[in-house]
């Protein structure tokens, strides 16, 4: 979270600062496209994309503090996911394979990147285990850092069944994680 100095960092967004605007995009971006990989698999980079276009184009509307401009970034990505959920239930797409993507350049450590990668992988392929409300709702929670108010807001969900959501699916990780434990450490059970 950026803190004390997000009104002036929205202000200068709203202004046109470049630099005001990378600040708040930094901040979200990790977190937004964590989110979603796991609500809108296939997706989540288009979606992003859209997302930040949205938020560009609508900024000045923004009335709010941290908490209330990241949920309503979040309700953005969620619409646009929600329309892209609809879409590719309309029309097919074959995936690429990853081969015939271009290569983009490593960082300055590229076994550090690989080994956060493949965690990060790890965990959102563990969440999109989850059935879908209860992946959205502890990615909101967790990953976003939305409170309860929010993400009931943003999901269309009583502020209890989001705390039950979360539970749930934060149980069921760690019983997954439970069960996953000893085969890691070469254990059978």
């Amino acid at each position: 979270m950026i803190g004390a100095e997000f009104e002036r960092v929205l202000a200068g967004a709203v202004d046109g600062d470049e630099r005001c605007f990378a600040v708040i995009w930094r901040d979200l971006q990790p977190a937004l496209l964590r989110y979603l990989r796991v609500v809108a698999r296939g997706a989540a980079d288009d979606i992003a994309s859209e997302t930040w276009l949205d938020v560009v184009q609508t900024i000045g509307r923004f009335k709010g503090d941290e908490t209330g401009f990241r949920a309503w970034v979040f309700t953005i990505a969620r619409h646009r996911a929600l329309d892209w959920q609809r879409r590719s239930m309309r029309q097919q797409a074959a995936p690429v394979p990853a081969d015939l993507l271009a290569h983009r350049a490593a960082g300055d450590d590229p076994a550090a990147a690989a080994i956060e990668t493949l965690s990060t992988e790890a965990a959102l392929a563990l969440l999109a285990g989850l059935p879908q409300a209860q992946a959205e709702v502890v990615m909101l929670r967790v990953v976003a850092g939305l409170d309860v108010g929010h993400v009931a807001r943003l999901v269309g969900k009583r502020p209890g069944a989001v705390r039950v959501l979360a539970h749930r699916g934060l149980r069921k990780l760690a019983e997954t994680l439970a069960a996953e434990a000893p085969a890691r450490r070469g254990v059978t059970p």
